[in-house]
């Protein structure tokens, strides 16, 4: 099988190595991977800001990157969340609108690819480690993504998940939400960070560096014991 990998903004400019462990792991479970380096974004912060027309021009580049009908893997729920619920509406009934349903029904996040596409739970990681899982507003909400991260996270040699409470609870980044409302994203962090926190566990774990990102930048800010990583960074440890 081969399939086309979607690396987004902030995987690209900030996380690259979970870019490449996406790949390292397709490639042990004998996926071939294909990378279109013209790539670039998926238009998702110009649309939740209210320029429509600049989202739609890079959306119209965004699927003539993707012009196979093969797989496209991503490791950001958000970004494939976004692109199968809001394109739908920037392309109806325009020349890119069968382009578009092709690459909708061939979008995939990493967690849900390997689960349900590839039908793989086990990808042999090990870490010793205990943990906390994010559950990423995106990923519920846009996404639809479901139990495939912990059904992945349960095959980890060495690992213990301990659930956090109000796991469903926003982290408060929101993309431009965090810049507008700064006080109040930051109070949702705090309160996402101490439910981690209590739970003893040494990681947040999630399918969003976004999130990520933005409880990290709590967490270094009050120098607290704990540390935030991409599920796909934590299935690629070990081998």
């Amino acid at each position: 099988m081969t399939v086309d990998i979607f690396i987004p903004c902030f995987i690209d400019q900030v996380y690259p190595e979970t870019g490449f462990n996406m790949v390292k792991i397709l490639e042990k479970l004998g996926v071939e991977v294909h990378y279109n380096n013209n790539q670039t974004c998926c238009g998702q912060m110009a649309f939740n800001s209210g320029f429509w027309d600049e989202a739609k021009a890079v959306g119209e580049k965004f699927i003539r990157d993707f012009p196979n009908n093969r797989y496209v893997v991503g490791p950001s729920a958000s970004c494939v969340g976004f692109v199968r619920n809001y394109y739908d509406e920037m392309f109806y009934n325009s020349a890119l609108h069968n382009e578009y349903h092709q690459l909708k029904k061939n979008f995939f996040e990493f967690t849900d690819f390997l689960v349900n596409v590839l039908k793989v739970e086990d990808v042999g990681a090990i870490f010793e480690h205990s943990i906390t899982y994010h559950d990423s507003c995106a990923a519920l909400r846009e996404y639809g993504l479901t139990d495939q991260p912990r059904r992945l996270l349960s095959r980890v040699k060495g690992l213990e998940l301990i659930e956090m409470k109000d796991t469903h609870t926003c982290c408060g980044f929101g993309g431009t939400f965090a810049v507008k409302h700064e006080a109040i994203s930051t109070a949702m962090a705090q309160q996402k960070v101490e439910n981690a926190l209590e739970t003893g566990a040494e990681y947040i774990v999630s399918t969003d560096s976004s999130c990520l990102m933005h409880q990290q930048g709590y967490i270094d800010q009050h120098k607290l014991p704990l540390k935030t990583m991409h599920i796909i960074d934590l299935l690629a440890q070990g081998w």
